[in-house]
């Protein structure tokens, strides 16, 4: 009954117009809107009702196991409700009543998980903020193409750059354009299907952030297991000579004998 208020008001209008201004002041008129007012407040009780009766109905043991065996590691209210046949109201309730008690933990607005799982970092990066793949720091990491370990999660999307501080990690996204956003693949991480950039792709959205002065060059690049042929393939899509030129400068400091100290 998720549209009663809606046709009983649309009907209310309807055979207002229809019996004219005389019958809005007449006292069969105002019999018959308490009446409907009366309808509509019963209404709302049973919605509370039902809507309360479905949210016991789920068993938080049996919703653990049906969200883990359903693979929907992170997951919305919409999909939560999908999964279990209910409606997204219903679900929305059952979610916030279960944040409280530990079951669920919040990511950001509408995305939540079991708080006993374990997805990838790499997995719920791809999941909070769609489309978008890992890229940047986070993959030349991942490749041993920079030494460090990153603090950040970071990912390239088309959409807005933002960021996403959750009790899992924190959570970077850069924007790039249409037309580069390539050079991907899903691969199995932790157990998790994750679209994550090639080597040579990470390394030139990397090299198109630092020419744009976005982030500072990285000093100890690792190139051995780079093609270089397919890197300046992904660097011409951007379409900056500046990144050819600088691809050019890092390869001849790359062949200078490092000092020891």
């Amino acid at each position: 009954m998720p549209h009663a208020r809606d046709l009983i008001e649309n009907w209310r209008m309807e055979y207002n117009q229809e019996r004219g201004s005389n019958f809005r002041s007449s006292e069969k008129f105002y019999r018959t809107t308490i009446n409907l007012d009366i309808f509509l407040i019963l209404f709302n009780i049973y919605t509370v009702h039902f809507l309360y009766n479905m949210v016991k109905k789920l068993n938080c043991i049996q919703v653990q196991e049906k969200l883990k065996n359903s693979g929907l590691a992170i997951f919305t209210p919409r999909e939560f409700a999908g999964v279990f046949d209910i409606s997204p109201q219903t679900g929305s309730i059952f979610i916030s009543r279960n944040l409280k008690s530990g079951l669920f933990l919040k990511l950001r607005n509408n995305y939540y998980m079991l708080k006993d799982s374990n997805p990838s970092l790499y997995s719920i990066a791809n999941k909070l903020y769609q489309p978008s793949y890992i890229s940047l720091e986070s993959a030349l990491s991942h490749y041993n193409i920079i030494p460090e370990v990153v603090y950040a999660i970071t990912s390239v999307t088309t959409k807005p750059t933002r960021e996403f501080k959750t009790p899992k990690s924190v959570f970077s996204y850069q924007r790039i354009k249409k037309s580069v956003f390539t050079g991907y693949s899903p691969v199995i991480i932790e157990g998790n299907v994750v679209l994550l950039a090639e080597p040579e792709k990470a390394l030139a959205d990397y090299l198109y952030f630092v020419d744009l002065k976005k982030t500072s060059l990285n000093d100890r690049l690792n190139l051995r297991g780079i093609h270089k042929g397919k890197l300046s393939d992904f660097l011409r899509t951007f379409k900056r000579k500046s990144l050819l030129k600088m691809m050019t400068e890092i390869y001849a400091q790359q062949r200078k004998p490092r000092e020891i100290y």
